[in-house]
């Protein structure tokens, strides 16, 4: 009981940390990392439900980060479509492409998956990228407008960009939360553990892996479509392999098949990122040794290595509340007489 309230608090005290974090801080800057780091940890959740969750790592997400990107943008710039309509449209093409994709690819496992994804997502880059009548091609795709009002509501400042970037990642996290732990939740961690067990106890594998995939392209697509809708530009480097890599290496530090990992790996690296931005591109000899320690070490991340150490720390505390046993009581003498 003590355990659940205090989770109830914690989490209680981010959300309102989170609510609170545009009247704490005046600088505009602090204000656009925190949105992106929102609209990040949205597209890391869509890569752990899939990776975390059913054990398969999908290379093809920065792919449908990228559908989702250039979906609203099209339709919003080219087809000249209010953003509200957009944004349900371009999540549903995304969808579309990813069951496609998937049907294919669930076929294959283990390594012959990450392979044949890593293709779909460069073919995805290759398309955006040489399509230049659609997409603009390396020109890249400007003038996105900012999402319409909705009723009273408007969002051309930095901080109603900023809240209704979090209510979509509270609500992604509620959608998270409610999967994990639902029947179908249960579903995945066991195909994730055995697919074969999985047949034989009548779960019905391909439909879950196909469900999980869309699901998971889905909250990518949701992902690229806030990011287009708040930088206001983009290119084909939206859908490269780096971005794919940046969503995974969030994900192993915070803690893959967790619920909050992607919110604490997301955060640490795009603040961690941004104070070491001085050092260009060799940041990554800071972050590839600390990243290679933490999959040896701690294979579940930061959030998996405290929930290892609080458990070991309950098992030692209720060890020694543990009452003597009468064997245990006698002093050593009259056991080795009696």
């Amino acid at each position: 009981m003590a355990k659940i309230l205090n989770k109830k608090i914690i989490i209680s005290a981010l959300i309102l940390f989170a609510l609170a974090f545009p009247y704490i801080t005046q600088n505009d800057y602090y204000l656009h990392v925190m949105t992106l780091s929102f609209i990040w940890m949205i597209g890391v959740y869509g890569l752990n439900l899939l990776a975390g969750y059913t054990g398969y790592l999908s290379l093809a997400h920065a792919g449908f980060f990228a559908i989702g990107a250039y979906s609203l943008g099209l339709l919003t710039v080219k087809a000249e479509m209010n953003f509200w309509l957009a944004l349900p449209l371009s999540l549903v093409i995304t969808a579309v492409i990813g069951f496609f994709v998937g049907i294919i690819s669930l076929r294959t496992k283990e390594h012959f998956f990450a392979i044949y994804t890593l293709c779909v997502g460069y073919i995805i880059y290759l398309i955006i990228d040489k399509w230049d009548s659609l997409t603009e091609g390396v020109r890249g795709l400007i003038g996105i407008p900012a999402p319409a009002n909705l009723g009273p509501l408007s969002f051309v400042t930095m901080e109603a960009h900023y809240y209704l970037v979090l209510f979509f990642l509270l609500l992604v996290v509620l959608i998270m939360y409610r999967i994990v732990h639902s029947l179908s939740g249960r579903s995945y961690i066991a195909i994730r553990n055995s697919e074969d067990l999985a047949l034989t106890i009548g779960i019905s594998t391909m439909k879950n892996k196909l469900t999980v995939f869309v699901l998971s392209t889905v909250f990518a697509g949701l992902s690229g479509a806030l990011y287009a809708s708040f930088i206001r530009f983009i290119g084909p480097d939206i859908g490269s392999i780096a971005i794919v890599f940046d969503f995974l290496t969030y994900l192993l530090i915070g803690g893959i098949g967790t619920l909050s990992g992607p919110i604490v790996g997301t955060i640490i690296i795009v603040w961690l990122s941004q104070q070491l931005q001085f050092l260009q591109d060799y940041r990554m000899l800071i972050f590839g040794p600390v990243l290679t320690v933490l999959v040896i070490f701690y294979p579940r991340g930061i959030v998996g290595a405290a929930a290892s150490w609080n458990q070991k720390r309950q098992a030692k505390n209720a060890g020694n509340r543990r009452p003597l046993s009468r064997t245990e009581a006698l002093p050593e003498k009259q056991v080795k007489e009696g």
